[in-house]
């Protein structure tokens, strides 16, 4: 497993803006780090079993269909593509929705998050399980996964006001090299 793709790819889709983050960083502004932290407490439970399912869900379908590997392979590196392109284009400088607080509105988010719901079922078998089929390996992957995303979250809640103005200050740079590195990630799940 090209362990630095998998870790570019885990680290800069939770880091970048999304609709958890975006909120996040609105609940952490508006609302305080109490609130923001149980907004992030119910999205990282919802994270991880989101990890869980596709774990078990890409599992029984690669046991099934072992050439189903290459299709989500296909699909994850052009998934992270499509995401470079979006995150290349993104302008943050429209203000943010705000959104109360809470454990439950964070858990429910992430099912309704398409960041997050392509992420999760697309970074398993692209980086998993191609090296990794046993039951220990595939929980220790969605342990990692679950942990880089609640360090994302918790970021985005104690830098939420400096990232906001970092992002809007530099906008445009910040977002070319993010959407760079999310590229390079894509690229070398080919190599």
């Amino acid at each position: 497993m090209n362990f630095t793709s998998f870790l570019i790819y885990c680290i800069f889709i939770t880091f970048t803006p999304g609709p958890t983050n975006i909120v996040i960083l609105s609940t952490a502004h508006n609302l305080g780090m109490k609130k923001a932290m149980q907004f992030t407490y119910g999205a990282t439970i919802a994270f991880g079993l989101l990890l869980v399912i596709s774990a078990v869900l890409n599992t029984v379908l690669l046991t099934i269909l072992p050439k189903i590997l290459i299709v989500m392979k296909i699909l994850g590196s052009g998934y992270m593509f499509y995401l470079a392109y979006q995150i290349y284009k993104m302008d943050t400088s429209k203000p943010t929705v705000h959104q109360s607080g809470t454990f439950m509105s964070g858990f429910l988010m992430q099912f309704l998050n398409p960041k997050v719901v392509l992420f999760t079922m697309t970074v398993i078998p692209s980086f998993i399980l191609p090296f990794y089929i046993s039951k220990p390996a595939v929980t220790a992957g969605v342990i990692v996964i679950t942990v880089i995303g609640f360090m994302a979250f918790t970021t985005w809640v104690l830098f939420g006001t400096i990232f906001k103005k970092i992002l809007l200050r530099y906008n445009k740079a910040a977002n070319v090299i993010m959407a760079l590195f999310l590229a390079y990630s894509a690229f070398m799940l080919w190599i």
